[in-house]
């Protein structure tokens, strides 16, 4: 998934020289090319496919390239949710903790009929690679593991022990990987760090990189559970409780309401540093907000765009609804479901809450959904973390891999207004950050979208830059 910006980096780097070329060798490329392919080609959508399969098919990768069996176990809580867990041993003796990688290896849904091609075949055509996972994410999942044989082929001994977690279940399901894996295995994946490719990444425009996103935080996702009830009847006696309208009155209320103005750190120093590349108001407005009580007035005018307004605020949204059960019948119950993105720092039960007084209407009963889809009368009193330091361990290699890859564009920590499985290591206390080196142009995002699809030189750039950083962060 990728996201909105929110803080521009400055770290100061020593000088740091890299003998590699920037230039992926042929074999690395066929490789890369064959696991992509392998990846798309193997359907891993909650539906009908299975992430067993494409965690065993990495495994034996990554058996035949010369790592132990023991380094590479496939587990998971049934045989369609299996994850992939390889670790790529470092330096013997070593103090430093690992750092781990997780990577989603499942995939949204995609119907034949809605696609020009069969979003389960790996087609190139025009430049471009074409399939399901192409943008989300299996043109990370392929980079990592191709990395890993090539450092592996080479004989690189990194500093610190290097995890990579293939994962079933972030685009949905109720298994979710990560989540499962700190539940079950945390001694397999604990790290210093997490670092997570599903976010972040060079932002294109026109084929050309202008910037490097980088995911520092993220809002906390909820569904609420709007239901109200009542005896229902003949239609011929219209009562006037009806269900269907008291669900939609409450909507109504939701429809016209907007959270309160909030900023943190990382969405500050964003607002003061994109204000420099904007002219006239939408430039004075960016740099009101920036401060630390940011202008109400600036804040309202920027939140009539949908990415500052997401920046600016939590968002609740009606995303489903369900009633009635004849169209000559009175509805018995009406249901809707509300999805919040929540701003870091407040709680799933605070938001739950705010609903239920936006709603203003008792007989309405407002519950939490878990990502599980089991529907609970309360959310979590737990505040969801602040964003984690920028560690020079991690952006003095960043910064200098992208300066080698694309001179002179900045590096940029986000604020994901989304969500990705960063939520759950960063839960679980280990610091992470998202992105990759896998470009999108700003008018060619279709993750999620039919014919999904990646450039051919911005995925071979993509994978050069995952190679070269890796060996830039455990080289120090």
């Amino acid at each position: 998934m990728r996201s909105i910006a929110a803080c521009l980096i400055s770290v100061v780097l020593t000088p740091v020289l890299y003998a590699q070329s920037n230039q992926l060798p042929n074999v690395d490329k066929t490789l890369a090319r064959d696991i992509f392919q392998q990846l798309i080609e193997t359907n891993t959508t909650d539906s009908i496919g299975s992430t067993t399969l494409a965690a065993d098919a990495m495994r034996k990768r990554l058996l035949d390239a010369g790592f132990a069996e023991a380094d590479v176990v496939v587990l998971g809580p049934n045989d369609r949710k299996g994850n992939m867990v390889a670790r790529y041993r470092g330096r013997p003796g070593s103090t430093l903790k690992p750092v781990l990688i997780i990577a989603h290896i499942d995939v949204v849904e995609a119907k034949r009929s809605d696609w020009t091609t069969d979003p389960f075949q790996f087609v190139e055509k025009d430049g471009y690679f074409y399939g399901r996972g192409t943008q989300d994410m299996k043109d990370s999942d392929a980079a990592v593991v191709e990395s890993f044989i090539r450092m592996h082929r080479e004989g690189f001994v990194p500093n610190r022990d290097i995890i990579l977690a293939l994962t079933a279940d972030e685009e949905g399901g109720k298994s979710n990987g990560v989540d499962w894996l700190l539940k079950n295995h945390r001694d397999l994946i604990d790290s210093a760090f997490a670092l997570n490719p599903d976010s972040g990444g060079p932002e294109l425009e026109k084929g050309r990189a202008v910037s490097m996103g980088v995911e520092a935080t993220e809002k906390l996702y909820a569904d609420y559970r709007v239901t109200a009830t009542n005896p229902g009847g003949h239609s011929s006696l219209p009562r006037p409780d009806n269900a269907i309208y008291h669900v939609a009155d409450a909507l109504g209320r939701l429809e016209k309401t907007t959270f309160p103005l909030e900023t943190n750190e990382v969405t500050r120093v964003y607002f003061a540093s994109s204000a420099k590349t904007e002219k006239g108001q939408l430039a004075e407005d960016l740099t009101a907000v920036s401060g630390p009580v940011p202008d109400a007035a600036a804040a309202q005018r920027l939140s009539k765009d949908m990415i500052y307004n997401s920046l600016l605020h939590t968002t609740c949204v009606a995303t489903m609804m369900s009633a009635g059960h004849a169209p000559n019948a009175l509805p018995g119950s009406a249901v809707a479901n509300v999805n919040c993105r929540i701003f870091p720092g407040h709680s799933q039960e605070e938001i739950r809450q705010e609903l239920i007084r936006i709603f203003a209407d008792p007989t309405l009963k407002v519950q939490y959904v878990t990502n599980a889809g089991e529907v609970l009368e309360k959310g979590s009193d737990r505040k969801s973390m602040a964003p984690p330091p920028l560690e020079p361990v991690v952006f003095k290699p960043l910064e200098a891999t992208v300066k080698l890859m694309w001179p002179g564009i900045p590096v940029i920590a986000e604020m994901e207004t989304g969500a990705s499985d960063s939520i759950y290591t960063m839960d679980a206390g280990i610091p992470s950050y998202g992105f990759s080196g896998m470009g999108v142009d700003r008018d060619d995002d279709r993750a999620h979208g039919r014919d999904e699809r990646i450039r051919s030189v911005d995925f071979y750039n993509g994978v050069e830059f995952e190679y070269l950083f890796l060996k830039a962060l455990t080289s120090q």
